[in-house]
């Protein structure tokens, strides 16, 4: 199964770039790459700065892994990159053994991601729950607008973090003024741009006006270069400098676990918004195959990591982005500022930036979760608000984890009460329990409650035709009234128990079936000797 997925992974690769062919609107696809590529410059350098390393370490993994999940990944039009989810991750690990363990760790952390789509994991995904959704959103818009507050510190007293800002000194008085007021002016810029123009995707449009503003007018505000240089050359292939021994990796491999599966879950649920935005399909093995190789590439080169970035996905996709050379290019173009074009791009104000990424809170946010809440279930709305807040207060993977965990226990609790029974006699005088529900370990005891041993004639019939038997606790809640039943010297028998439930039973040791005229039932002999049990048809 491994080797059919990796062949058919390599038949994708081959074709992947030839079938999403740029349309004759490549000059779009370029001025959206570009206008990603601005914005990725920050966040990577942030996100660095979040994991303990240096900003071009952040770079390069932005640049190697944007490259290569764009031109093999499951959905053209997602971006991928340095992610502040993973960087808190990576903290521990840097302080504590270095940053060579960090490459080492990506390393390992892309040979998961690799076993996963080989064994088609991805497709789990679809387990997660629309409110998990919705609340994901909401959650990601907070984060986002949160992350740029610590683009109003004064320069070097504070740096954006993950989900939130450091201690550092607020900007005051008229810095403080020219930075809003120029966010406020690259908003509107992006709003109105459209009516102007339809050549530039207005988030470019937006960070140009801007910038021409800044630089022409001389304003001092804080710009990109206030963060860190981007300057650096091509990444450098570098094996991590760490010992092979089982010692290394009982270190990197928690790290590793942790860091593939929140690259994954973030990755695939951005896989599902864009294709939500774009009608396209994508697939979830794939993009597992490509975040894994991107990542084991990265860590020999020098970079972080990473995987998906929803944000830079949603700028990428409202600026006309649709096919892989949007992704390409915005690699592309961050490793031309690294080598080329450090010093221009370091005069940006980071007021531009951080307008572009209010206007993506503002259109990730589902607003509309907020007009229908009074027409969802409640506890779907309460799945949403948890995971909105888990999201913020932790990371998005914790937040879907506990999202899906609620909504599942939220769904065996009400299936749970639904077990219920009619009954009524034969003319032959036994009394048939026409189960209703599907009877597994959340209703097994509310099945117990339904029969009446005592007053109940000496021939008994449960008929299974609406319910369905699940799980072991299910064939030990039947054991039980069949115990009762023979205690009392009377026979129960079932009826219209479905193949996989006789499936259940044989493997429990509890149910032979034998071959009769019948096909679709099968009868409980040794067990009917043993216990009054029966089980057969009409």
């Amino acid at each position: 199964m491994v080797k059919a997925a990796l062949a058919q992974f390599s038949e994708q690769i081959a074709g992947g770039f030839v079938r999403n062919r740029p349309t004759p609107q490549v000059g779009v696809e370029l001025l959206s790459g570009l206008t990603v590529a601005l914005a990725l410059v920050p966040e990577a350098v942030a996100f660095a700065f979040v994991a303990g390393v240096e900003p071009l370490v952040g770079l390069y993994a932005a640049f190697i892994v944007g490259l290569i999940t764009a031109l093999f990944g499951g959905r053209p039009g997602m971006i991928s990159g340095a992610t502040g989810a993973l960087a808190v991750v990576m903290v521990s690990l840097v302080a504590q053994h270095g940053v060579e363990y960090l490459f080492a760790t990506v390393v390992l952390m892309g040979v998961l991601q690799l076993i996963a789509g080989a064994m088609r994991w991805g497709k789990f995904i679809r387990l997660v729950p629309h409110p998990v959704m919705l609340g994901f959103v909401n959650g990601l818009a907070i984060v986002i607008f949160l992350a740029q507050l610590g683009h109003f510190q004064v320069p070097g007293s504070g740096e954006a973090a993950g989900h939130g800002v450091a201690g550092g000194d607020w900007l005051t008085g008229t810095p403080l003024w020219i930075m809003l007021g120029l966010t406020g002016l690259t908003m509107l810029v992006i709003h109105f741009g459209r009516y102007v123009t339809t050549a530039v995707p207005g988030p470019l449009l937006g960070i140009l006006v801007t910038a021409a503003i800044v630089i022409g007018l001389g304003l001092d505000t804080p710009l990109v270069g206030d963060l860190a240089s981007i300057e650096g050359g091509l990444p450098p292939f570098h094996l991590p400098q760490v010992p092979l021994t089982m010692e290394t990796l009982r270190i990197i491999l928690p790290y590793a676990v942790i860091l593939a599966a929140i690259g994954l879950i973030e990755s695939l649920l951005t896989l599902n918004l864009v294709g939500e935005m774009t009608g396209q399909r994508g697939g979830a093995s794939r993009e597992c195959l490509a975040q894994g190789a991107a990542n084991t590439v990265t860590g020999f080169f020098g970079g972080m990591g990473g995987c998906a970035m929803i944000g830079q996905s949603m700028i990428n996709v409202r600026s006309g982005g649709r096919t892989r050379l949007a992704g390409t290019a915005a690699a592309l173009f961050l490793l031309a500022f690294i080598l080329f074009a450090s010093g221009l791009i370091e005069r940006i104000p980071l007021a531009a930036l951080v307008g572009v990424m209010f206007m993506v809170v503002i259109g990730t946010f589902a607003w509309n979760s907020l007009r229908i809440v009074r027409r969802m279930p409640r506890m779907d709305v309460a799945v949403m608000i948890l995971v909105t807040v888990v999201t913020v207060v932790t990371d998005l993977a914790t937040a879907v984890v506990v999202g899906v965990i609620v909504s599942a226990l939220a769904y065996a609790w009400g299936n749970a009460t639904r077990i219920s029974a009619t009954t009524y006699r034969t003319p032959e005088g036994a009394r048939v329990y026409r189960v209703v529900g599907p009877l597994f370990f959340g209703s097994s005891d509310g099945f117990a409650e339904l029969f009446d041993v005592d007053g109940d004639p000496s021939l008994v019939i449960v008929d299974f035709e609406a319910s369905r038997v699940v799980d072991q606790s299910a064939l030990q809640a039947i054991e039980a009234v069949a115990a009762r039943y023979e205690a009392a010297g009377k026979v129960l028998q079932l009826r219209h128990l479905s193949r996989d439930c006789h499936a259940l039973l044989r493997r429990a040791g509890h149910l032979v079936v034998h071959e009769d005229d019948d096909p679709d039932y099968g009868l409980a002999v040794d067990y009917g000797v043993r216990t009054g049990i029966l089980a057969g048809g009409h």
